[in-house]
């Protein structure tokens, strides 16, 4: 009883955020999609690139159901799943992502939580593990990017929110204004030296 509601909850926020990870895509160009937006190049198409191959090594390899996808050996990884090349569209990463969840989905739906996997890439003494682990695993990769989308958006246009039913309208002046109160109160904390 308990295993169906533990699975059921996890699998529910996974499909959450995955759909949130989609949307801060929903009305960029081109370029702000994919443009490098911190100094390690992190950009919003490359995390759902990303996030596409954790959950495809997650669900497939680490439960010996290998993805349909193509993927790099995990033992090749050289970076190329967090940016999109000029070759790669919007439209084929997304479907690269939603075709993984269809996958990832049917490992979660046919495995009991106790599901023995087996992890190569993580260091001894733990590389075996459970579908339970790697559920709560992948989600925290999943909201840990989905975090790291929610802030590149609001630096390209101010968008903010988790999903397009409770977004509201952005309200430049209020908004400079709350900045303007906490950078006060940062000031008077700690004065800044000229």
């Amino acid at each position: 009883m308990i295993d169906d509601f533990a699975k059921d909850n996890l699998h529910g926020r996974l499909r959450r955020d995955r759909e949130a990870l989609l949307w801060k895509l929903d009305g960029l160009s081109e370029y702000d999609a994919r443009r490098p937006l911190t100094a390690t190049g992190t950009n919003l198409l490359g995390l759902v690139k990303h996030v596409a191959t954790v959950e495809a090594r997650y669900f497939g390899e680490v439960f010996d159901r290998p993805s349909p996808e193509p993927l790099c050996r995990w033992q090749d990884y050289d970076g190329s799943d967090q940016w999109a090349t000029e070759d790669e569209t919007r439209e084929e990463i997304i479907g690269f992502y939603r075709r993984t969840w269809e996958h990832s989905d049917a490992t979660i739906d046919e495995l009991p939580l106790d599901a023995p996997g087996h992890v190569p890439w993580w260091p001894e003494p733990s590389p075996n593990t459970n579908l339970f682990a790697i559920m709560v695993h992948v989600l925290g990769e999943s909201i840990r990017h989905a975090g790291h989308a929610d802030i590149l958006r609001e630096s390209v246009d101010g968008r903010t929110g988790v999903r397009p039913d409770n977004e509201q309208q952005i309200d430049e002046e209020a908004r400079a204004a709350y900045c303007a109160k906490i950078e006060q109160a940062a000031r008077s904390a700690a004065p800044v030296k000229a």
